[in-house]
């Protein structure tokens, strides 16, 4: 694999590594719902500004503007408002490790659409993450004061599946022909045009009002940073690279997560933690041994 496709892959999964954080910072002063549509609202036309100014290519066939439409409701609307929901009721640790799972989900979604079957080393790999996840979420801690929940990892882990199928689309839409560019770009652009009316009926003046500088700035980089930048660069990785494979490197995407939440939120791990961290690694260390 080339290391220009490697690198972009690797940019984008540490962008979104620190999503948990960016969100646990942006809910403390702001509804879960509140974040979700800012930041796609946000983002939406600030990438609607750049098509414009870049002349990005609307799509052409109806066929790809149905996959544009169903790439950015799962990015844009399902997979925000889920994430950040769950990133309320749960630690930004939990979080973190439980989107290491949207490889699983990523690739098997990949290969059910192109009615590919996975190497028997694969389904090894991902049952022992899988079993990480699992006991990662049925186990409980206390992060600095922040209990993790069932619910929230649920919720986290549900995200996921409209995360994993956005992927794939776009994916399936670069290696089409049409540019990452304009299926990020117009994918948030649309539902930014959507989801623009249903704010002042879910985020009142006087919240937004209150909220907080840490709070703006956290949304600010959900909306450009992750929404916008790490989308371009995971589009184009997975057209280039392959769904499958390049999948895969989602494992790594916790690793600048927990990091970042022990330096800004104090947060701490334990013993549990460490044994489903562990399995979990180890489960992609087995899968991306699979073609």
């Amino acid at each position: 694999m080339p290391l220009s496709i490697v690198l972009a892959a690797l940019f984008a999964v540490v962008l979104w590594g620190a999503s948990a954080v960016a969100a646990k910072i942006a809910v403390v002063t702001l509804s879960p719902i509140s974040v979700a549509l800012l930041r796609t609202i946000i983002g939406g036309f600030a990438a609607l500004f750049v098509a414009v100014i870049m002349r990005v290519p609307f799509p052409a066939t109806r066929e790809q503007r149905c996959l544009v439409a169903l790439s950015g409701f799962c990015g844009f609307v399902g997979f925000p408002i889920l994430f950040t929901i769950g990133v309320k009721l749960t630690s930004a640790n939990h979080a973190s490790m439980i989107l290491a799972t949207l490889p699983i989900f990523t690739g098997a979604i990949a290969m059910a659409w192109d009615q590919k079957h996975p190497q028997r080393i694969w389904w090894i790999g991902c049952a022992v993450a899988l079993a990480g996840e699992a006991w990662l979420i049925s186990s409980t801690d206390s992060s600095n004061g922040q209990q993790s929940s069932v619910a929230g990892d649920m919720l986290v882990l549900l995200s996921n599946v409209f995360a994993s199928l956005g992927y794939v689309v776009g994916g399936r839409l670069q290696r089409s022909g049409y540019a990452a560019t304009g299926t990020t770009f117009w994918g948030a652009a649309i539902y930014a045009v959507v989801l623009l009316p249903f704010l002042p009926f879910v985020s009142g003046s006087v919240e937004l009002s209150a909220a907080s500088t840490q709070s703006w700035l956290a949304v600010l980089y959900l909306a450009i940073g992750v929404t916008i930048v790490g989308y371009i660069c995971w589009y184009w990785a997975l057209g280039k690279g392959g769904i499958e494979r390049v999948g895969l490197m989602q494992f790594l995407q916790p690793v600048s997560g927990i990091i970042l939440a022990w330096l800004l939120l104090g947060e701490t791990i334990n013993a549990q933690f460490i044994f489903a961290s562990v399995l979990i690694f180890l489960g992609v260390a087995i899968a991306i041994r699979a073609k």
